[in-house]
C-alpha cells in the first residue's frame, strides 16, 4: 500500500501526512487528525473502514477521496457512511501486491438495500482484468470464474521462487506472440451486466483477515517445524457472525507436549503478529476424509475456557466494569482478572474498540501501547487509575511536564 500512499502523494505535489499507530487505531483521534492535518485523500483497509464508520460516524466528511478495500465488504456499513456525512468521493478498490497496488476501482454512490456486497469495479488505467474459466476462456456475465490481471503494474515474479512464478504468472491467451503475461489471483469473481466485477471468494487456502492477506499453509509449515508438533492445520473460523479468528489444530509428539504459549512464542519468531492464532486445539489425530485428506469440516470449535489462567473474580467496581467491556468485545462469558486480552482472541481492531469504550465509561483514554504491553484486566485497571490521577493533578510544575505524552 505504501506504493500508492507515499508516491501517490509525492509524485503529484501533495503533502504526505504520517500518523502514529496509536492515532490510527483510535477512531476519535483519527477523526481529529483528518481535520487538523487537512487530509483530503485517504486509503484504509476495509476492516479499519468498518471500525471508523461505527466508532466515529462522520469522520470521513472532510475527505475529497476515501479509498477502502482489502477484504469482503459489509454493505450496511457502506450504506451508513453514504447516508451520514460521506466523503466527497467514496471508492472501493481492489488489487493484490503482485499488480502494484490497485487493479480495479468502483465509485460508490449508492448501495441497494438487497446488496450482498459492493462491486470491486473495473480495471484502472493501464491495467487489464479478465474473468476466465479453467480453460482460460472468458466466462459469460454473471457466471463465476477466476480473476486474471495484467498491465503496466504487473510484477516480474517472486524472488528466487521460479516454480511459484511459473504457476502464477502465465502467458496471456489473448496475445498471439505470448509477450504479455497475466497474474492468476486465485480470487473467484463474476462480471455483472453493467461491466463491473463482483468479488465472490477464494478457491485456495489464502484468506483475508483484518486487511492482511494470509496463507494458512505458511502458518502450518511454521507450526510443524516446532519440535513438539507432529502435524498441524490452521483454519480461519467465524463461530460468531463477524468475528473471524485463526485457530491452530495441533497433533503433538513426544512429552511434554508444547503449550499454547510455547506455540505462540515459536510462531512469533517466524511470522508477523497477524499470522499467530490466538487459539490452539490439541488433537490425538487430524480427522481425515475417505480419500485421506484432512477433513476440515470436522475440526472442532475451540473451547474458550482452555489455556486460560486460573479464574480470579473482579474485586471492585472498576474491575467489574472493565471485565464486562472485555467480555462483550471478546464474545466470552467470563473474564478473569489475570486474563490477557490477546490470549482471549483480541487483536488491534478490537483494541481500538476497547479504548473507545473505556473512554466512554471511565472518561480517560488509555494509550494503545498499554494493551500491547499484555496487561491483564487487573493491571489495566491500575494503569487506568494512574492516568485518572495524573489527569486530575495540577498542570503546572515539573511533575506534569510529560503528561501530554500519555494522557489526552
Amino acid at each position: 500500500a505504501a506504493t500508492f500512499e507515499i508516491w501517490g502523494a509525492l509524485l503529484t505535489g501533495a503533502r504526505l501526512v504520517g500518523l502514529a499507530q496509536q492515532v490510527a487505531l483510535s477512531p476519535h483521534r483519527f477523526a481529529e487528525a483528518i481535520r487538523e492535518e487537512g487530509i483530503t485523500v485517504l486509503f484504509v483497509t476495509t476492516a479499519l473502514f468498518n471500525q471508523l464508520a461505527v466508532q466515529a460516524p462522520g469522520c470521513f466528511e472532510p475527505l475529497r477521496y476515501l479509498l477502502f478495500g482489502g477484504e469482503a465488504v459489509d454493505p450496511a456499513i457502506v450504506r451508513a457512511v453514504l447516508a451520514h456525512d460521506p466523503p466527497e468521493n467514496l471508492l472501493h478498490v481492489y488489487g493484490p501486491t503482485e499488480n502494484t497496488t490497485f487493479s480495479t476501482w468502483h465509485p460508490v454512490e449508492q448501495v441497494p438495500d438487497d446488496a450482498r456486497t459492493v462491486p470491486i469495479g473495473r480495471a484502472i488505467a493501464n491495467s487489464t482484468c479478465y474473468v476466465l474459466d479453467r480453460a482460460l476462456n472468458p466466462t459469460p456475465d454473471g457466471v463465476a470464474g477466476e480473476l486474471y490481471l495484467g498491465g503496466d503494474g504487473l510484477a516480474l515474479g517472486y524472488l528466487n521462487r521460479p516454480k511459484l512464478t511459473e504457476e502464477r504468472f502465465l502467458p496471456s491467451p489473448f496475445d498471439d506472440d505470448g509477450s504479455t503475461r497475466l497474474y492468476r489471483t486465485g480470487d473467484v469473481v463474476r462480471r455483472l451486466p453493467d461491466g463491473n466485477i463482483e468479488f465472490i471468494g477464494r478457491h485456495d487456502n489464502q484468506i483475508k483477515l483484518r486487511g492482511f492477506r494470509i496463507e494458512l499453509g505458511e502458518i502450518e509449515a511454521a507450526l510443524v517445524q516446532q519440535p513438539g508438533v507432529r502435524d498441524a492445520v490452521v483454519l480461519c473460523r467465524e463461530d460468531r457472525p463477524g468475528d473471524k479468528r485463526l485457530v491452530g489444530y495441533v497433533v503433538a509428539q513426544g512429552e511434554p507436549a508444547p503449550s499454547c504459549s510455547d506455540l505462540r512464542v515459536w510462531l512469533g519468531e517466524k511470522l508477523p503478529a497477524q499470522m499467530i492464532p490466538p487459539r490452539f486445539v490439541f488433537l490425538d489425530a487430524l480427522p481425515l476424509t475417505p480419500n485421506g485428506k484432512v477433513d476440515r469440516a470436522r475440526l472442532p470449535a475451540p473451547d474458550p475456557h482452555l489455556e486460560r489462567s486460573a479464574y480470579v473474580a473482579p474485586r471492585n467496581e472498576s474491575e467489574t466494569r472493565m471485565a464486562e467491556i472485555w467480555s462483550g468485545l471478546l464474545k466470552t462469558d467470563r473474564v478473569g482478572m489475570n486474563d490477557d486480552f490477546f490470549d482471549l482472541g483480541g487483536h488491534s481492531l478490537l483494541a481500538m474498540q476497547l479504548i473507545s469504550r473505556v473512554r466512554d465509561l471511565f472518561g480517560v483514554e488509555i494509550p494503545l501501547q498499554c494493551l500491547f504491553e499484555r496487561l491483564s484486566v487487573a493491571e489495566l485497571v491500575l494503569r487506568l487509575d494512574e492516568l485518572r490521577r495524573a489527569s486530575s493533578a495540577p498542570r503546572d510544575g515539573s511533575a506534569t511536564a510529560d503528561l501530554e505524552d500519555y494522557v489526552l
